[in-house]
């Protein structure tokens, strides 16, 4: 087992990746920028360094920086989080190449499975169901063509893309040049790459997804699905599991699906398979080769701590248990708590002037915010997770709604209010949504006041 670990990110995820390392008895390493010099990660783990200025780019995504950092502190492994390096396949390639372990999939299965295109071919080859769609479309005309081929509405995304950028619809042959020019300028400006491809716009579906852990010794399990389905601008806001949408018979058949896929494909260690559910069918959308947001709706019902098992898996562990020794457990949700205003979505830094975290049986809360904790303004609005758990749907539901009725969180705006105002909404409380409700529920109720 690894006697230190360099924690390659910054905020709540930093600090459970530093959690789950004390536990195992193993030292941490912090990096951070100047921004996070207070943060609370830096200050619980064991030595902590400065590996640049506040901006993500000369900071948290200099690759240079933290493998010094790494060498320096005579670090064993870096765990990347979610978000910024996790998914950077130069970086695993760079940590390796210094004789550290990276804690993830190798570089290889990262580009083969973290590029879309070359994802959703492999995703053919191992038998999984996915939406028509095109190559790389490195012309208008090309777009046209396959628009042709395929049926409108179509969808035209970034392959490098994520968190909603990059990705343009056109319903009609009138729609296809804005939408692909659009997406181009998106990618190009946000992605290392403006390559874009298109699928088949699905437009009434359901955003499930499937978590799995692999071993190097061909051994997988799937922790069951997480439904996704609550999102605006493409960015999710609650998840749960299980998905009010599926029965029994439908999540079994799925999840043997994908752990047949990932032990044909050879991947390893933690990864997520994104799929659009529409009228009892599942297409494959992309898969995330890292640590989820949401990870912890699926501890919550699994009872498996997937942030040590990521650890375990690359220091060279077996998994030690097979898909029939995984129960599954009540039902969890998850609010993603982001400082921004909860109508416009607008990002909202300051200072926290008050905090109260809620508690008691089944409630979570992840988070690193203090009172007098300032927010950057530099990185991501989330700051905390809130997830509860229960022995049913509604009982978690009951559970959620105390616990966001006891949050404090003084100084800024968050999205607190409008998720207490989702979950009492009875398509929310029936389970009956799709990832359009929020935004249309939102529009309906701004055009009614």
């Amino acid at each position: 087992m690894f006697e230190k670990i360099l924690i390659a990110n910054r905020g709540e995820i930093a600090l459970r990746i530093h959690r789950a390392c004390r536990e195992m008895g193993i030292h941490t390493v912090a990096v951070h920028s100047e921004a996070d010099a207070k943060a609370m990660h830096v200050r619980l783990a064991d030595e902590a360094v400065c590996i640049g200025p506040s901006r993500s780019s000369d900071s948290y995504l200099n690759k240079s920086a933290i493998i010094s950092a790494a060498l320096s502190t005579g670090a064993d492994a870096i765990h990347p989080g979610f978000g910024f390096l996790s998914e950077n396949a130069d970086f695993a390639e760079m940590v390796e190449s210094h004789g550290i372990t990276f804690i993830g999939p190798t570089a290889a299965q990262m580009r083969k499975m973290g590029d879309k295109i070359t994802a959703r071919q492999a995703a053919i080859e191992a038998g999984l169901p996915v939406t028509p769609g095109s190559p790389s479309l490195d012309t208008l005309e090309d777009a046209k063509t396959w628009a042709q081929k395929i049926g409108y509405p179509i969808i035209i995304k970034a392959k490098d893309g994520g968190g909603g950028k990059g990705m343009k619809i056109a319903f009609s042959e009138t729609d296809i040049e804005e939408a692909y020019t659009m997406a181009r300028a998106e990618a190009k400006a946000a992605f290392p790459s403006d390559v874009v491809y298109m699928e088949k716009y699905l437009q009434n579906p359901r955003h499930i997804e499937i978590q799995i852990l692999a071993d190097k010794y061909g051994n997988v399990v799937h922790l069951g699905e997480r439904d996704c389905s609550i999102q605006r601008n493409n960015q999710k806001l609650i998840e749960e599991s299980p998905s009010p949408a599926l029965n029994q018979s439908q999540r079994e058949e799925i999840g043997e699906i994908v752990r047949k896929a990932i032990a044909k494909i050879g991947y390893f260690n933690a990864g997520t398979l994104e799929f659009l559910f529409e009228d009892g069918k599942f297409y494959f959308l992309e898969m995330n080769t890292r640590l989820q947001v949401e990870h912890p709706v699926t501890e919550a019902v699994s009872d498996i701590d997937i942030v040590r098992e990521q650890i375990r898996i690359a220091s060279g562990a077996a998994l030690g248990y097979e898909q029939k020794d995984i129960e599954f457990n009540g039902h969890a949700i998850e609010c993603r708590i982001n400082a921004e205003n909860p109508e416009t979505f607008t990002p909202c830094p300051g200072t926290i002037t008050e905090w109260h975290a809620p508690g008691g049986l089944g409630v979570r809360v992840d988070s690193e915010i203090y009172s007098g904790y300032s927010i950057p303004p530099f990185y991501d609005s989330m700051i905390a997770k809130l997830i509860v758990h229960g022995k049913t749907r509604n009982s978690a539901l009951m559970r959620l709604r105390r616990a966001l009725e006891e949050f404090v969180i003084d100084g800024v705006s968050t999205t607190i209010p409008l998720q207490q105002e989702i979950i009492s909404q009875a398509e929310f409380i029936d389970g009956m949504y799709n990832i359009h409700w929020l935004e249309e529920y939102m529009r309906k109720r701004n055009q009614n006041s």
